[in-house]
């Protein structure tokens, strides 16, 4: 592939970007791979955690580390790995990452105790996120036209939303046939096809005269990702305690010494400029809400349709890719609306179908048929896969492509901080409104433990009832499933509200920007299997944001 340019350096007449080929959309199920099974391992382990229980025997701390361990490495080095593929080249550090992903995902498979396993996921952690901020980059290297990098980038969204969905249906799938670590060995082949087509179809890119890389401001931006992410997931599962606190606090604190860096480093890892540009900030804080209410719904409906419905987890499971559907055909459509409308109005418009799917599902009860909260999901879920896609594009046509590995990265990290507080703020108000309504419903005679059990969870409430006699077991096990919808129907109308707020704020925000045409310097390309730059004409800063308004 062929960069060419977007303005002649000799007329100084603009030209239009090249169009993408057979190469380049094939690169881009290239692409494809790496993110979707990144996506997948934050929910793979779903079903396999019994499996490896009885194998590996964890204690109850390492057990949570296992599932949590990932998230939290991925999260924390995403600014550091995204700024380190525009430095050294972002397809060199995307088949670093596949290599290392491949080697974890075999040490996983075949981890022998417990320590071996969470060593195992914190390299998958680390390898995933040189992978996602590369693929997402690359995109914006390999798609020069704004209508075609629209597209590219909503496949790219609804590969990874589709790919958190999936996790749990191929976990479920590989368990009835195979071993436990066979959720892991899976992503062996996967990456080895990547290694292997990568060098053929990718360029390379890195930006150049980058300078010394920033090891201060790395170990800042992992010291405020970690222990933010840290603090709310905890304070989702056990409430408002010390240590979660003072996590949190500290991911504060290193959040504002790492911003400080930035502006007083000589070669920093990211333009904070960019955030002056309303087309990125803005994408950025819509995508971060998006994500708050698909994460932060998500926990409830996943336990309505195995607590309150009664199904198995693969059954479960395989519902779930119902609304997954819906969401594949919203990401290119909102790629062609986005081409007739002001994107602002097309991101506004996402909000309100997904409002309109929340106001929906807080009309679910316990013996609504299926195709009732089926349905709702489907609707909200499409609004939200239209958000992100839009809200993706307009990032990195706002950032000049040499920024585009870190512009990339903040995305991500904001998806992730979403993510974390949608389980944290939705999950507690849920769980609130779960607690104040079992709490009259009790039956007398109950002990004080089995008491607090059922007023904790509904899958509390249902262990507990079993062991009641008769008619007492039935009227809690009706009284939990009434308190646990009532708590799903404060968190989506919550939810609601949110989305309302960020279809105001995409107005405000987003109005009149577009995609960023940028300018490349005439004669300089970057094919596959070349390592090329491209730089700006001018200042790079300057002209994509300049650029970047319709």
């Amino acid at each position: 592939m062929t960069f060419t340019t977007y303005t002649s350096a000799v007329s100084g007449a603009p030209t239009p970007p090249a169009t993408a080929g057979r190469r380049e959309w094939t690169a881009l199920v290239v692409l494809l791979l790496p993110c979707l099974l990144v996506s997948m391992d934050v929910s793979v382990l779903y079903f396999a955690v019994p499996f490896l229980t009885a194998q590996l025997e964890p204690s109850a701390v390492q057990q949570l580390w296992i599932l949590d361990v990932y998230g939290f490495v991925l999260a924390g080095l995403l600014i550091t790995m995204g700024a380190l593929g525009d430095r050294i080249g972002r397809r060199r550090l995307l088949l670093f990452g596949a290599v290392l992903f491949g080697l974890a995902s075999c040490l996983a498979a075949y981890a022998q105790n417990a320590e071996m396993l969470i060593a195992a996921r914190a390299l998958l952690g680390v390898g995933g996120a040189t992978l996602m901020p590369s693929t997402l980059a690359l995109i914006r290297n390999l798609f020069l036209d704004e209508r075609q990098r629209g597209k590219a980038i909503a496949i790219w969204s609804a590969a990874v939303t589709g790919g958190i969905a999936l996790g749990p249906v191929l976990s479920g799938a590989l368990l009835e046939n195979f071993w436990w670590g066979s959720v892991f060995l899976v992503n062996t082949p996967a990456m080895a096809l990547l290694l292997i087509c990568g060098p053929l179809l990718l360029p390379e890119f890195r930006k150049p005269a980058a300078g010394r890389f920033d090891l201060l401001g790395s170990a800042l931006s992992l010291a405020a990702m970690l222990p933010a992410v840290y603090g709310i997931k905890e304070i989702a599962r056990n409430g408002v305690t010390a240590l979660p606190v003072v996590a949190l606090a500290v991911g504060v604190l290193a959040a504002a010494a790492f911003v400080l860096r930035q502006r007083t480093a000589r070669h920093p890892m990211l333009d904070l400029e960019l955030f002056r540009h309303r087309g990125f900030s803005g994408s950025v804080l819509m995508n971060l809400l998006a994500m708050f209410a698909v994460v932060g719904c998500a926990v409830f409906f996943t336990q309505y349709l195995q607590t309150v419905r009664g199904m198995s987890p693969l059954r479960a499971a395989l519902w779930n890719l119902v609304p997954t559907l819906a969401v594949g055909g919203m990401a290119p459509l909102s790629a062609v609306l986005a081409r007739r409308l002001d994107r602002a109005f097309v991101v506004a418009l996402g909000f309100a179908v997904a409002v309109g799917g929340f106001v929906w599902l807080s009309w679910l009860a316990p013996s609504s048929p299926l195709w009732f909260v089926l349905g709702g999901s489907a609707v909200y879920a499409s609004g939200l896969v239209v958000v992100m896609s839009l809200g993706n594009e307009l990032a990195l046509g706002a950032a000049p492509p040499e920024r585009a590995g870190s512009a990339s990265a903040l995305l991500e990290s904001g998806t992730e901080l979403g993510g974390a507080l949608g389980m944290a703020i939705l999950g507690t108000v849920g769980s609130a409104v779960y607690r104040d309504g079992i709490r009259g419903a009790l039956p007398g005679g109950l002990t004080d433990q089995a008491a607090g059990t059922a007023r904790e969870t509904l899958a509390g409430a249902l262990a507990v009832a079993a062991r009641l006699p008769g008619e007492a077991g039935h009227v809690l096990v009706a009284a939990a499933k009434d308190a646990f919808t009532q708590g799903l129907h404060t968190a989506v109308l919550c939810a609601a509200g949110v989305m309302g707020t960020g279809a105001v704020l995409a107005v405000v925000l987003l109005r009149g920007m577009g995609a960023a045409r940028g300018t490349v310097k005439a004669g300089e390309t970057a094919r596959p299997g070349e390592t090329g730059t491209v730089t700006a004409t001018g200042d790079a800063s300057e002209d994509a944001a300049s650029a970047a308004v319709n």
